[in-house]
């Protein structure tokens, strides 16, 4: 609850915000005077109320969305011993962070991966692949398992929808602003809007969400280097740094959905512009961080 709180009190703060500079700057006056008469709080809560809208929802279905997407199984009762382990891993893990025990669940794939979500951190899903359990040794699963308990631990589902909101809201007012200019201004539009405010709007949104997606990435990439440092914590730095080698020497790329991918222990391979769009660090960048963090 405190942070869903967190969420809609940022929420508006950002709107309070983003309206009183907009004035500060006079982008009211300067739009009247070319005859645009946009109304830039009703478009800034039209914004907000869509761009945190998608993310919030979002971010309530992820774990039932997560479970039908990979075609995770929960483990209710423990079958066999390793799903024993499994179970109480997670629940060590989870304790030794201070957070509620996840839900544990597996599914079949043979891509090494594992991830977390859910709306909260008391209310979260640990999952992981056959092919991790089947190529990984325990100690590197168990240091896999903690990179993903550490993600909850820190509250990183909800910090990823509320930066997603963020910028959601930006692209989508911005865009708008910038189709309606173009026009009222340029094409002169008087009534309504035009074909250039819908052509104009769609090509600005799709290059605002571009760039936004970069920014989105950067944070997702800081996200992991923490998940990795407390995954170091809970099941030991070497284990830490063995998971991690281990899923270079692992040839084929990991195929989480592409609504999953943010949430997996790997990501894939990318150099130059490919590598800003990456939701994962190059996995060598990791590593040298956590050899850095020994003392």
């Amino acid at each position: 609850m405190k942070r869903i709180f967190l969420f809609l009190v940022t929420n508006l703060a950002i709107l309070a915000v983003l309206s009183v500079t907009l004035r500060l700057l006079g982008v009211d006056r300067v739009l009247d005077e070319q005859g645009v008469n946009l109304d830039v709080n009703a478009l800034l809560v039209f914004s907000a109320v869509i761009g945190f809208g998608g993310s919030l929802i979002s971010l309530m279905m992820s774990k039932w969305s997560a479970k039908r997407m990979v075609g995770a199984q929960v483990i209710e009762s423990p079958r066999t011993s390793t799903e024993q382990w499994l179970v109480a891993t997670v629940r060590r893990q989870a304790e030794q962070a201070g957070i509620d025990m996840p839900e544990v669940a597996i599914f079949d794939s043979a891509d090494v991966n594992a991830f977390a979500t859910g709306a909260s951190r008391n209310k979260a899903l640990v999952a992981v692949s056959t092919g991790l359990m089947n190529r990984m040794s325990r100690e590197e699963v168990e240091a896999v398992l903690a990179h993903e308990v550490s993600h909850v631990a820190n509250g990183d589902m909800i910090t990823l929808a509320l930066i997603q909101g963020v910028v959601n809201t930006f692209v989508i007012f911005l865009s708008r602003v910038i189709g309606h200019v173009v026009d009222r201004v340029v094409f002169k539009t008087e009534r309504g809007h035009g074909p250039a405010f819908i052509i104009t709007s769609i090509v600005a949104q799709l290059v605002l969400g571009i760039f936004a997606s970069i920014i989105v990435m950067w944070f997702s990439h800081q996200r992991e280097f923490r998940a990795d440092a407390g995954g170091a914590q809970l099941a030991g730095r070497q284990n830490m740094i063995a998971a991690l080698q281990r899923l270079q020497q692992t040839v084929a790329q990991p195929h989480l959905p592409d609504q999953m991918a943010a949430f997996g222990i790997s990501g894939g391979v990318g150099q130059g512009l490919k590598r800003l769009f990456m939701t994962h660090p190059p996995l060598e960048e990791r590593i040298a961080a956590l050899r850095s963090g020994e003392s």
